[in-house]
């Protein structure tokens, strides 16, 4: 057995392959374990420096290391990456011609790569397996491998079944070791990639999922509005580089079509061309892109740190995919802000899916008395079916992954095992169950950032609200406009704070039908007079369960806070409600709107490439932090004496009249008329009515005393 590389290397390395001083955080013990020869499970954050955990460790143990990647874009970005480095670097995945395919396998052989990254697909044809035996790995390395995982959000056949191949790779080896990395893991699925994988005592390394710099917004926006609403918001230079998840192939290239007009944007989904993807691709990593429209279900494997937003315009299927999707944005460490557009069209859409990709068990019955032991051609067996051929291949697809058939790389079908019935009902049970837990997101009043960690199973760390979010700090809100309580919800309040002083909880159907036993109050008025109360930290509401005739059923109960159980007159608190969308991004004019404020950009910026941060009439990139100098001090200050005026006199918290981001903004442009203050992200056409004139005075009253 060699003698495994001395840990104290790794830093030397560190620095002079990748040329960094010194690790991020939790990568170094990572590395460390890896070069033990221990498999070990990464889960970490995107942009958290995942990659280095594998990439490290396999030049430290010299040899080749073996990536097994399904995402062709990740794939060739990474790969990009390391060539840069000047390492010896291959891949194989379907789209690359079969030359190149068989030159990396007489590389694989010589020994002369660094790494070889493979897409999972290529474990089934014939001989593959046996060639990267002859010759055994440093290390094997498994991106996203959440796609192994039956409870993971990316369900695919191949990566299921990579731990069947893993024992022959490793070649009775005890020091190549397996890696599985990951950013978007529940213990449940934790465990199960561990399982499948054979992972012999594991080391596990699961860091935080908290982005304190992502600012998480959640708004019901009809589907014929979305189209405007995301053309206004990716209007203002400010918002860009972005993302916009499509809910379909055809609904991501109608929205790019619709952003052309206003700026660099194309689609990205995988019935496109291999050429036209990895054009797409490259051209948003270099900047001549300025957005991107893919479909949720593909997926970006886009490494890129200066995504200022994304938006997705429709519900996701998972809180695991969604999480993924928006920590694409704020790599950099800079604030950036996530949209997610929802309705009940939503849910229909996501009904259809379901019953797509699940089909009755019937269908799968149908195709399994149809097998034997003799191997037969999917061809055959489609033209006998009763079924109609799409109806056929997805019956087989789920027949393959739940072990009742096997298929060959060859197309030929013969029977599995009899089990595939119970494991079948029990994941479709749970891919609903998913989805319904991104329902629950949109409707919570629960701090975004807080209620993602909490789902990834990390408790502690989910009691810390992120103060960014359109829950944490309403004022601070793009899309979402939140209105006082008129008299007759704070009556109700007060009544909700009555009624549950004296139990420990009320689920709060029960709580409202206690209350307004006549109706009067709908659930949808009566749940946002909740949110209302928890924004104010007067109430907090759990998700709750319990079972009825073998079903679970779900509610959610509610109990007073500390704040609550002394609060004895709502009069002096502060309750904002809900009320819609900003009139700017709902009306038909919004693109329109977006159409000048995109070219107003172009122009006060010199030219839409032009990456000059000189301070004209370009709307002020408020997302990033703004450094004032001691004049815009003083008069950040002076507008601070007003708002605190401000507040008292509307009796509202100073954060409704201005948040601090808003006010160093305003500090920063120093406006001088209505217009120059529309282009400040936080302040629309309502404050600009109400707190316009003031605002402009202060500055223009500063601007005098300066000269």
């Amino acid at each position: 057995m060699t003698t495994p590389p001395n840990p104290e290397n790794l830093v030397k390395l560190l620095n002079s392959v990748f040329g960094f001083a010194r690790f991020r955080a939790n990568q170094e013990p990572v590395c460390r374990a890896a070069i033990e020869g221990r498999d070990l499970l990464l889960v970490m954050p995107t942009g958290a420096g995942k990659s280095l955990c594998y990439q490290l460790p396999a030049i430290a143990l010299g040899g080749t290391a073996l990536v097994i990647s399904p995402l062709i874009a990740l794939m060739e970005d990474q790969v990009a990456k390391l060539v840069a480095l000047t390492l010896r670097v291959a891949r194989i995945h379907s789209g690359l011609d079969r030359s190149v395919s068989r030159q990396a396998c007489v590389d694989y052989l010589a020994g002369a790569l660094d790494f070889l990254f493979i897409a999972p697909e290529r474990l089934r044809v014939p001989g593959f397996p046996e060639m990267l035996a002859k010759r055994p790995p440093a290390l094997i390395a498994i991106d996203e491998a959440h796609c192994i995982s039956q409870w993971g959000h990316d369900f695919r056949p191949d990566y299921r079944m990579l731990g069947q191949y893993l024992p022959a790779l490793r070649n009775g080896s005890e020091r190549v070791p397996i890696l599985a990395l990951t950013a978007t893991a529940t213990p449940t699925v934790q465990a199960d990639i561990i399982a499948q994988l054979g992972m012999t005592s594991p080391a596990r390394f699961i860091h935080g999922f908290r982005r304190d710099n992502l600012a998480i917004e959640v708004v019901e926006l009809s589907v014929p509005q979305r189209a405007s609403a995301i053309c206004a918001l990716l209007a203002h230079r400010d918002r860009r580089p972005a993302i916009v998840y499509a809910t379909s192939r055809k609904h991501s290239e109608s929205l790019a079509a619709e952003l052309s007009q206003l700026m660099r944007a194309a689609a990205y989904h995988a019935g496109l061309d291999a050429d036209t993807r990895e054009r797409v691709q490259r051209a948003f990593q270099s900047g001549q892109l300025e957005v991107v429209v893919a479909t949720i279900a593909f997926g970006m494997g886009i490494d890129k740190a200066d995504i200022r937003t994304i938006i997705h315009a429709g519900l996701p299927g998972t809180l695991e995919g969604y999480y993924q999707e928006i920590g694409r944005a704020g790599r950099d460490g800079a604030p950036s802000r996530t949209f997610l557009m929802h309705s009940y069209a939503d849910q229909r859409t996501h009904d259809f899916f379901l019953n797509r990709d699940y089909p009755p068990t019937d269908h799968l019955h149908q195709v399994f008395r149809m097998l034997g032991e003799d191997a037969r051609p999917i061809d055959k067996l489609r033209s006998e079916s009763k079924l109609t051929d799409e109806e056929f291949d997805k019956a087989l697809e789920k027949l393959e992954i739940h072990g009742g058939a096997r298929v060959d790389f060859g197309g030929n079908v013969t029977l599995g095992a009899s089990g595939w019935k119970k494991t079948y009902a029990v994941q479709a049970q749970h891919r609903a169950e998913q989805f319904g837990k991104v329902l629950r997101f949109t409707t919570s009043s629960d701090c975004r950032m807080s209620a993602l960690v909490r789902h990834f199973g990390d408790d502690a760390d989910a009691t810390q609200s992120c103060g960014v979010c359109d829950v944490c700090d309403p004022a601070g809100a793009i899309l979402r406009l939140f209105r006082r309580a008129t008299n007759t919800e704070r009556a109700m309040a007060q009544s909700v704070i009555d009624e549950l002083r004296a139990v420990d909880y009320k689920a709060t159907g029960t709580l409202q039908r206690s209350l307004d036993p006549s109706g009067r109050t709908t659930r949808d008025d009566f749940e946002a007079l909740l949110d209302a109360m928890i924004r104010a930290s007067l109430i907090a509401i759990e998700d709750a369960e319990y079972e009825k005739d073998g079903e679970v059923k779900h509610y959610r109960k509610v109990h007073l806070t500390e704040a609550g159980l002394q609060t004895r007159n709502i009069a002096s608190v502060e309750l904002l409600l809900d009320d819609g969308i900003a009139e700017e991004f709902a009306s038909p004019e919004a693109h329109n709107r977006a159409r000048k404020t995109s070219k107003r950009d172009e122009v006060s910026a010199g030219h839409v490439t032009n990456r000059s941060t000189t301070q004209s009439t370009r709307r002020v990139e408020s997302v990033l932090p703004h450094t004032l100098s001691a004049d815009g001090e003083a008069l950040a200050a002076r507008l601070k004496e007003w708002r605190t005026g401000e507040a008292k006199r509307l009796r509202i918290p100073a954060y409704c009249v201005m948040h601090d981001r808003t006010l160093t903004a305003v500090a920063f442009v120093r406006p001088t008329n209505p217009r120059q203050l529309l282009e400040i992200d936080g302040i629309g056409p309502t404050k600009v009515e109400k707190f316009g004139p003031a605002i402009i005075e202060i500055c223009e009253a500063k601007l005098i005393t300066e000269n």
